[in-house]
């Protein structure tokens, strides 16, 4: 940009030099005007994540090297004392020695990858209670609100998780995990919407809209919710006084918007907070901003391949579709056409994430509206550009 000069403080950090102002800053500027001309920000991933990279630098004044020895059979454990005993988090960005009790044969790229997998495999296990599988599915995961009843020092554990998971996008690696799509916008600071809820827990997404588009008055309804405590019910109130306010028409859109506030933001407040302060300490969170919710899925844990036959088979139609309808027949050809970021990005808009469970397509349940596009380089510029948008067709001409 012009006026300004890019370069490297002493500690490593980069800072932005305003020639015009004579002022310094942090961030860089270009990241300040997201869709101007100065950013590479378009809907190419593929060019976001590689000016991303170009950002990261390992910082000096720091070791060569990092050593983590963990065992086996103790993975968690050992991966947490040894993480969270590094008091200045600039030394993760250094190259990643891991060693397994017991094992040589070291290797920056192969052993680090090991690591975050199976670290990634416990850290996510339900069985721990920092994270459960969303009302939808059993492979998306969401934090647990319930998390600081079964572990005291949860949140050290879930800043423990943000350091992991700032390391593996730092160092190029992977998490085995897939969060539901609210936790990615939350992660970006970006305002968590209805349609975020239908992914989540089609259900409460169905009630919700009910109210939306009726009058909710003979509901009976108050601006409060019922919570689970294992097996308990107990009532929490949206609002001061909510236990005495009826949802009317009139204030039945505040209500929705505390509803989804409660569902996805107050019950793990702190918990999210906890996490982005370890995730922070080595990305920070300007410099994910250029992705959106989808694409930092893509970068924290990857593209799946996508089986496009599996997904042909255990596909049902409604209404006039059928198989073999023109329609139809023109979608699957541009899928198939698709490259597997783009199917992956399909797969996102239809279900909320790019995971396809174990099992594969038969245990994915939800719906794509397609309207009847009959000619294919119409259908597959428009699916494109829905896609892209993540708001579904309408406004598609």
């Amino acid at each position: 940009m012009a006026g300004w000069e890019e370069r490297t403080h002493a500690d490593g950090r980069v800072f932005y030099i305003n020639h015009n102002l004579k002022a310094t800053q942090w961030e860089d500027p270009r990241l300040q005007k997201l869709g101007g001309t100065a950013v590479p920000y378009s809907r190419d991933y593929k060019r976001k994540y590689d000016y991303f990279r170009s950002k990261l630098r390992k910082p000096q004044n720091v070791p060569n090297k990092v050593d983590i020895k963990i065992t086996r059979d103790n993975v968690f454990e050992d991966s947490y004392r040894a993480i969270m005993s590094v008091k200045k988090p600039d030394i993760l960005k250094t190259r990643l020695w891991i060693e397994f009790d017991g094992e040589v044969g070291l290797d920056y790229g192969g052993v680090a990858r090991e690591w975050f997998y199976l670290l990634s495999k416990e850290m996510f296990n339900p069985y721990y209670g920092l994270f459960e599988y969303s009302a939808t599915d059993n492979y998306t995961l969401q934090i647990n609100p319930l998390s600081g009843l079964l572990n005291e020092d949860h949140l050290t554990y879930f800043e423990f998780i943000g350091r992991i998971a700032g390391m593996a996008v730092f160092h190029g690696k992977l998490l085995d995990g897939f969060f539901i799509r609210p936790f990615y916008k939350m992660m970006l600071g970006k305002q968590i919407t209805l349609s975020d809820m239908e992914s989540v827990d089609s259900e409460y997404f169905n009630s919700l809209i009910w109210i939306k588009d009726n009058d909710p008055e003979d509901l009976d309804l108050t601006f409060s919710v019922e919570e689970d405590y294992f097996g308990e019910l107990t009532e929490r109130e949206l609002k001061p006084g909510g236990k005495e306010i009826t949802v009317t028409n009139e204030n039945k859109m505040e209500y929705i918007m505390l509803v989804i506030k409660w569902r996805f933001i107050s019950r793990i407040e702190t918990q999210m907070q906890s996490f982005m302060k370890g995730f922070t300490a080595l990305i920070q969170q300007n410099m994910i901003k250029i992705f959106d919710e989808n694409e930092l899925e893509l970068l924290m844990c990857g593209l799946q391949d996508i089986d496009v036959n599996d997904w042909k088979r255990n596909t049902a139609y409604k209404g006039e579709y059928n198989p073999n309808h023109p329609v139809i027949v023109n979608f699957w050809k541009a899928v198939y056409s698709f490259n597997n970021e783009t199917r992956s990005r399909l797969l996102q808009f239809v279900t909320g994430t790019s995971r396809v469970p174990m099992n594969g397509f038969s245990e994915i349940f939800n719906r794509i509206d397609l309207p009847p596009y009959f000619d294919y380089h119409e259908l597959r510029k428009n699916l494109l550009t829905a896609v892209e948008n993540t708001q579904g067709f309408e406004g598609v001409d």
